[in-house]
């Protein structure tokens, strides 16, 4: 069962993931990873910490109900077959074709090339350049997970409860949330947030999958939309000009009223508004998946340039480093996706119209 909102809320969640990324590469909040010393724009730290508590969150929503949907149409083998192949290839093999780029970069700006033996460079960055790929090696996990808790559950008693929830357990439904932000955090790679992730992912399959939850929230679109927009407001003043990926921040209680209420006010919006589809929307829907996969090595080989090669002002580093990653993303992936062995390898695709 195919939703297209949901296609839509992905596409446009990667292109935020694009934007977001920019932010971060020239933040001046102390979150490491970025270009050290580059000039920032106080006004898009502010943005990046906007958006950074709930749009992962979001996709692990949608990951967690298209399971479903998929799950209802294979066979558990089949459906971890292709999630092998989807995510596990590209996560894996995709480092040493590509994202060892991305590894060699992180490494150069931290000053390490010099304590690595010259023959271990190349497998030392290929395994540093996950990046991005966190998110999909994640899915993958949690793709296993699922198989495993389907098996348990093989009369589908827990999806059936499940499908009961009214509007008070899906507004409370930010406890847990909360709850899940406090444990199964790596400490420094601040992206593998295994609790939270995990929950929102298990949400989306077992309760947001069902036609009724999502018309309870289609019907509450509106008054979430306003809070969004209020705690938004309140949010970037409190946190503002802090590390909002630090723990001190993803743990509270602020930040996770706030990216649920967002969650539900895009969910909501984007069923009533986005169930339309157009030829851009189709490719979007169809190219965002390698899109995010292969803009991170675009994007930080252009920060670099940008930094260690030109003085340009701030907001022309953020802009030029915006269409640069745009446009040769796009491109990359036209690319790629026309050459065999490097498009399975990479985006883990088979035949061209996979």
């Amino acid at each position: 069962m195919r939703k297209i909102y949901l296609d839509n809320i992905r596409w446009m969640t990667v292109l935020l993931v694009l934007i977001y990324h920019v932010c971060y590469m020239f933040n001046g909040v102390g979150i490491l990873g970025g270009i050290p010393g580059s000039k920032s724009l106080p006004a898009l730290d502010a943005a990046a910490s906007l958006v950074y508590p709930w749009f992962m969150v979001l996709l692990f929503v949608a990951s967690g109900m298209s399971a479903r949907y998929s799950l209802g149409k294979r066979s558990a083998k089949q459906f971890l077959k292709e999630r092998a192949v989807r995510l596990l290839i590209p996560s894996t093999a995709g480092l040493f074709v590509l994202h060892w780029i991305t590894g060699y970069l992180n490494i150069k700006i931290g000053g390490g090339l010099a304590y690595i033996p010259p023959a271990l460079i190349y497998p030392i960055c290929a395994v540093s350049g996950t990046g991005p790929l966190w998110f999909i090696q994640m899915l993958f996990a949690f793709s296993c997970l699922l198989v495993l808790i389907r098996k348990a559950d093989k009369k589908d008693k827990l999806w059936t409860l499940c499908g009961k929830a009214n509007l008070p357990v899906i507004l409370l439904l930010f406890i847990p949330v909360w709850g899940a932000a406090q444990i199964l955090n790596l400490p420094v790679l601040t992206m593998y947030r295994f609790g939270i992730y995990f929950l929102a992912f298990l949400i989306g399959y077992f309760i947001f999958s069902h036609d009724k939850v999502q018309d309870i929230i289609e019907s509450i679109r509106i008054p979430m939309l306003c809070l969004a927009a209020a705690g938004a407001v309140f949010y970037t003043a409190y946190y503002r000009g802090s590390n909002f990926t630090s723990p001190e921040c993803l743990q509270s209680i602020i930040t996770n009223l706030y990216l649920w209420i967002v969650v539900l006010a895009v969910i909501g919006c984007a069923k009533r508004y986005l169930s339309q589809e157009t030829a851009f929307t189709r490719y979007m829907s169809k190219s965002g998946f390698g899109i995010y996969v292969l803009h991170y090595p675009v994007l930080i080989v252009t920060c670099y340039l940008l930094y260690h090669c030109f003085e340009l002002p701030a907001i022309w580093n953020y802009g030029i480093a915006l269409a640069v990653e745009f446009a040769m993303t796009f491109a990359l992936y036209e690319m790629i996706i026309r050459i065999p062995v490097v498009r399975f390898l990479v985006l883990g695709v088979r035949g061209r119209r996979s």
